[in-house]
């Protein structure tokens, strides 16, 4: 029996693109870009590049890098992708100090505030725990395994989150627990408690967050002192962002931004093509939100009033000079800079490798008399020594660029949204599938 053709940009996964993403150290001594499977570091107090060294005696990073992250504290960084490698790294001497495989490629990571676990999860919906007792700033972690904290939820965890551990008097009865853990699972967003021993015990479901009608895509989580407990932010595929109550599952509040940024448009049918929210950024106060949407060439920033519990839109921030549309953004505790990246891995047909955009957005943190500012490249913290390291180059054509945002949509498409087979082409997928288990 002749073998079903295989779909067009399916024969071969090493194709697909990776979009950019960025990471800002909290107290912002370090931007990190990954694009593909390079991992890019620059040091803004030494003004210089940095160079990593892996002690972990682990492979580097062979595939595209789909979720990076610094720990509250800025100890650690966490990378992790499609070559089902997560590896941890030191983040003042930038070595690895271990590498886990994933039994699957990695979706999404998160570190635990008090910096003791470091959490992932794959395609198939399999959140692990990683132990990291012991660790010290000058040794390498050995023989280090993962655990399953949450299994069996068979789709696509496209986020994770954690807030620190609390004491919370809602759930049952008074009682301290490690915090936490935020998971996003197609359009379902649930709240589970992360027990201070997790490699010990079963999870317990705190709250679902029901309301969003596409695929969740992030998240942002706001603490404040008037409630530790925190709010959540989210966005999703309907070109929404909502707010949460955090410890009830209630909806506070929607704010559409598709159609507040001119992009909800239809498509020929009853129904309404969507601009997906693929990125979120919150100052530490939670007052306001940068929202990064398909197909928009800058930022939408909104205001989050946590008192009243509202989402309202305060501005959009065009980006000029290019065909800029964020893939990822970021930004530090303790600076007022909004940093942002687009870019893709590969982009065929063109002689350009791993492309990377960088820009600034300033007056992040400033009151609403202050209007945030896009900064020239001459402006950006680190200047042309950062974006050497970071972009590749210093200067990049629009052409490129133009032709990688179309790069970029595709690709964030068949990351977040389910492909369809026809039965044929299932059975020849399962016959063929290279998934097998990774003894760690």
């Amino acid at each position: 029996m002749e073998e079903p053709a295989i779909e067009e940009g399916d024969h071969n996964r090493d194709v697909e693109v990776a979009p950019a993403l960025i990471s800002v150290h909290p107290d912002h001594k370090f931007i990190v870009v990954s694009i593909g499977s390079d991992l890019r570091v620059f040091d803004l107090q030494g003004s210089c590049s940095v160079t990593l060294v892996d002690d972990s005696s682990g492979p580097p990073h062979k595939d595209s890098i789909r979720a990076i992250r610094f720990g509250a504290g800025g100890k650690l960084f966490v990378s992790a992708g499609d070559d089902k490698l997560v590896k941890i790294w030191n983040a003042n001497s930038w070595h690895c100090i271990t590498t886990v495989c994933s039994e699957k490629r990695v979706s999404a990571v998160a570190i635990s505030k008090d910096g003791m676990f470091v959490c992932f999860a794959d395609k198939f919906g399999v959140v692990w725990a990683l132990d990291l007792d012991g660790f010290d700033e000058n040794q390498v972690l050995v023989d280090k395994k993962a655990a399953p904290v949450l299994a069996h939820y068979c789709s696509i965890i496209t986020s994770l989150n954690t807030n620190g551990g609390q004491r919370i008097t809602n759930i049952r009865n008074s009682h301290w627990m490690g915090g936490s853990l935020l998971v996003l699972i197609g359009t379902l967003k649930f709240v589970t408690v992360f027990p201070k021993k997790p490699l010990d015990g079963a999870h317990e479901i705190q709250t679902f967050c029901l309301g969003h009608t596409e695929f969740v895509s992030c998240l942002a989580l706001v603490c404040t002192p008037d409630c530790p407990e925190g709010f959540l932010v989210s966005g999703s595929g309907d070109s929404t962002v909502r707010l949460w109550d955090i410890t009830s599952g209630l909806l506070l509040d929607t704010c559409e931004v598709g159609s507040q940024a001119g992009l909800l448009e239809s498509n020929g049918r009853e129904e309404e093509h969507y601009s997906t929210v693929t990125n979120l950024c919150t100052t530490s106060d939670g007052t306001v939100v940068a929202v990064a949407i398909q197909g928009l060439q800058g930022i939408m920033l909104l205001n989050c009033n946590l008192s009243a519990r509202s989402l309202s839109v305060a501005k959009v921030v065009s980006i000029t000079g290019g065909c800029f549309i964020p893939t990822s953004l970021d930004t530090a505790s303790s600076a007022e800079f909004l940093w942002m990246v687009t870019g893709v891995s590969t982009l065929h047909g063109l002689d350009s490798h791993s492309l990377a955009r960088v820009r600034v957005v300033s007056g992040f943190r400033r009151s609403n008399d202050h209007e945030p500012t896009v900064l020239q490249d001459e402006e950006i913290p680190g200047g042309e020594k950062l974006l050497e390291k970071l972009q590749g180059s210093v200067s990049i054509e629009n052409k490129v660029f133009s032709a990688a945002a179309e790069a970029v949509k595709m690709a964030m498409c068949k990351l977040l949204i389910k492909k369809h087979y026809s039965a044929d082409k299932r059975d020849f997928r399962k016959r063929t599938r290279n998934d097998k288990k990774i003894k760690q």
